[in-house]
């Protein structure tokens, strides 16, 4: 039976920013479309309550399951609570095991409730995860990852995609030229970075109008299906940012310059600011977000995505001038929307800590009036957490938030004491945090990592961490029995792996990274913080015990994905030590060209079995990336290869001369074996030439060199294979025997 009651507002936050959805269909359908064996077992009602809340029982009426529920996302939360720790079941990135609920449904027995820790929201999404994962997604990949948010209990996540097709019809109406526009819009793999103000243009070629339409088509699927299981999505606003041209067409209009940003030429940065006390500005905001309320419907939400010193310096440091771009700003939003909530990420707070100081934050946010009227993601507050050195952001709703994976990368990498700890501590001490979240710049790897944080929101005290592993490995691998291996394995890894108190998001091989004869070990996304030999290496010991004891391990796709992650880590930290002793034989005294090469052996080695493993499992593979990219085109192929080179470049030279090059590096299958071995090659022949000569090392000569190198790669087209190659287990015992013995 579907319910549908009226709701208490639950929170300062929501109650001004979200007009939320009291209909159960949408949890109806969640129930449809993953575990539609059992569609008629559960039944979902809503009741009235502050915050988002739950309370799981038996049917009386049957074998069925009761879920009652304050809020629409918490009916889905509710469900997932029922699913794994009653059904043993989960729903994962490898894909959804919910179809093996056991039937008949486990009964509860004493129902189970369950509140949501800060009574507010479960944020997810940083701008640039829309660029580093999910540039390519199409409405499959969004409804998989949609129903995880939903189930998991996330109800505020980001909503950029399709941003540029409303903005240029805005940029239209105060008289911008096509070509004003083109100039002005990156490429499809870095619009995040257009949006923030970081950059303009694209060195790939103008963006297609096909490819603004279709992600605008996305975006009207992905906000209704958001809204459809109770999620208020963070929307975008117009930021500021402008073309050029718009200074000539207004030269009254105070519009000033941003600054360069990470060495990108002044043509690609430097994006014009227009400031918001100026008529236009308002003019222009009230434009984009009428037409965005008439495309996705007036309350779906009134809360607003913006950020306008992302990495980005303001024109002025006075204060007064600080307090007045957002003042400004912020009146804009309300003449647009008047239950506006304006969004921001706190990661200018961070990054530039020294422009910065506390003084200027006050001002720019006490610009803003009310504590209400703002939501400021602390975004990286497992590690240089900014709540506490403004005082709580001066009184503005925030907050708490994770930030992983930089760029994408996927090294081991977590710190799960904090991740349970932090969140509560921070609660105690801060009124105004308002939520949790996960601020990733990229979804890959280190599932363990978020899985805790999401459902830590949903504890008043800290997780045990003994405990969560061995449930959530349960539900993961889900065979019977067991084998003890395999939670040995897991136990070996958040105890070591998992639990490093480092300053880093990421943890990034070097195999990755452009070679150098120094510099390359002792980065602070490089260094490896754990002995490979007590850490990784018994865990994948215990992983391959594990699959000898109960081969149904082999069928597990999550298993199969664990086994070539480790290994993959295993062989990246092999590769220092090959590293080193290459370094070392180079820098002796007799060495010689012979010399230098045969040490040179052991990396390009490495580099060619780390390709072999992830071949074998197709989360791991190039391929999709660059079929996903080139699936937008159709039978075009001109449009194909325009969207593969966006692809390419990303995660090689990012940049059209390589301005952060490797940033957003990635361990696939294809990548691997052709450009870092390429590279890597040339690196070790390199060193054998100048040591035949005698000549000295020339870093910037090896450096065009390389840039040689990623300039042609991405200009190819993909024509390798595109599918699995080789058996995991054949290839990971192979490898094991080599490189531990």
């Amino acid at each position: 039976m579907h319910a549908s009651l009226s709701l208490l507002v639950f929170g300062a936050l929501l109650r001004l920013a979200h007009a939320a959805t009291t209909s159960l269909d949408g949890i109806y359908s969640l129930v449809q479309r993953q575990i539609p064996e059992h569609a008629d077992s559960f039944t979902f009602s809503l009741f009235q309550a502050d915050g988002d809340s739950f309370a799981i029982s038996d049917s009386t009426e049957g074998s069925g399951i009761n879920v009652q529920c304050s809020t629409v996302s918490a009916c889905a939360r509710g469900l997932y609570t029922y699913l794994t720790q009653y059904g043993g079941v989960d729903i994962w990135w490898t894909g959804s095991r919910l179809s093996q609920l056991p039937s008949p449904l486990p009964a509860v027995g004493i129902p189970v409730n369950g509140q949501l820790l800060c009574h507010t929201g479960i944020y997810h999404f940083n701008t640039v995860t829309f660029d580093y994962t999910a540039t390519w997604w199409d409405w499959d990949q969004w409804q998989a990852q949609l129903d995880w948010l939903a189930l998991r209990g996330v109800n505020l996540p980001l909503a950029w995609v399709g941003y540029e097709y409303i903005l240029i019809q805005v940029f239209q109406e105060v008289g911008l030229s096509d070509d004003d526009i083109a100039s002005f819009l990156s490429g499809p793999a870095f619009q995040a970075w257009n949006r923030f103000g970081n950059i303009q243009g694209s060195w790939g070629g103008p963006l297609p109008t096909e490819w603004i339409d279709g992600q605008y088509a996305l975006q009207q699927q992905i906000v209704a299906r958001m809204y459809e299981l109770g999620m208020t999505p963070a929307l975008p606003a117009f930021t500021g940012f402008v073309p050029r041209a718009l200074a000539q067409l207004y030269p009254n209009a105070s519009i000033v310059n941003g600054s360069q940003w990470d060495g990108f030429p002044t043509d690609l940065t430097n994006v014009s600011f227009l400031e918001p006390w100026n008529d236009l500005f308002v003019t222009m905001q009230k434009s984009f977000i009428a037409k965005q309320q008439a495309a996705y419907g007036a309350n779906i939400s009134h809360i607003y995505t913006l950020d306008q010193y992302n990495e980005n310096s303001p024109y002025s440091g006075n204060t007064a001038y600080l307090a007045n771009i957002s003042s400004e700003t912020f009146a804009a939003l309300r003449a647009a929307d008047p239950e506006a909530v304006w969004m921001m990420q706190g990661w200018l707070f961070f990054d530039d800590e020294t422009f910065w100081t506390t003084d200027r934050i006050s001002a720019y946010l006490g610009g803003v009036p009310g504590n209400d009227s703002m939501i400021i993601l602390d975004l990286f507050s497992e590690v240089y957490p900014q709540w506490q050195r403004t005082e709580s952001y001066y009184g503005k709703q925030w907050v708490w938030c994770e930030l992983h994976d930089f760029g994408g990368n996927m090294g081991f990498e977590g710190n799960l004491p904090e991740l349970v700890s932090g969140p509560i501590q921070a609660l105690a001490a801060s009124p105004s945090m308002k939520g949790m979240g996960l601020t990733m710049e990229g979804q890959e790897g280190n599932e363990i990592v978020y899985d805790i944080v999401l459902d830590q929101a949903w504890s008043a005290n800290p997780l045990a961490i003994t405990a969560y592993v061995e449930s959530w490995v349960a539900r993961r691998y889900l065979v019977s029995p067991l084998p003890a291996a395999a939670q040995n394995a897991w136990s070996i890894l958040s105890t070591t792996v998992y639990s490093n108190a480092v300053s880093a998001a990421t943890i990034k091989s070097i195999l990755e990274v452009e070679p150098a004869i120094s510099g390359l070990t002792d980065g602070i996304l490089t260094a490896v913080p754990y002995d490979t030999n007590t850490t990784i290496v018994p865990a994948l010991q215990n992983l391959i015990a594990a699959a000898g004891e109960n081969p149904a391990l082999l069928a597990v796709p999550e298993f199969l994905y664990d086994i070539v992650d480790v290994t993959r880590q295993l062989l990246a930290n092999r590769f220092i030590d090959a590293y080193n002793a290459l370094v070392s034989t180079y820098n002796a005294s007799g060495a010689t060209s012979t010399s230098v090469t045969a040490a040179g052996e052991p990396l390009l080695t490495i580099i060619s079995d780390v390709d072999a493993v992830l071949w074998t499992n197709d989360n791991f593979l190039l391929s999709n990336w660059i079929a996903s990219a080139r699936s937008w085109a159709g039978s075009n192929s001109t449009y194909a290869d325009y969207l593969e080179y966006n692809a390419r470049n990303q995660i090689t030279l990012w940049g059209p001369d390589g301005e952060i090059t490797d940033y957003a590096s990635k361990q696939w299958a294809g990548l691997v074996g052709t450009y870092y071995y390429q590279r890597w090659e040339t690196f070790v022949g390199y060193l054998a030439n100048i040591t035949a000569s005698g000549t000295s090392y020339d870093n910037t000569t090896l450096h065009e060199e390389m840039l040689s190198i990623g300039e042609a790669w991405d200009s190819e087209t993909w024509s390798a294979g595109w599918e699995v190659t080789g058996d995991t287990m054949d290839v990971v015992t192979g490898l094991v025997q080599k490189w531990i013995g």
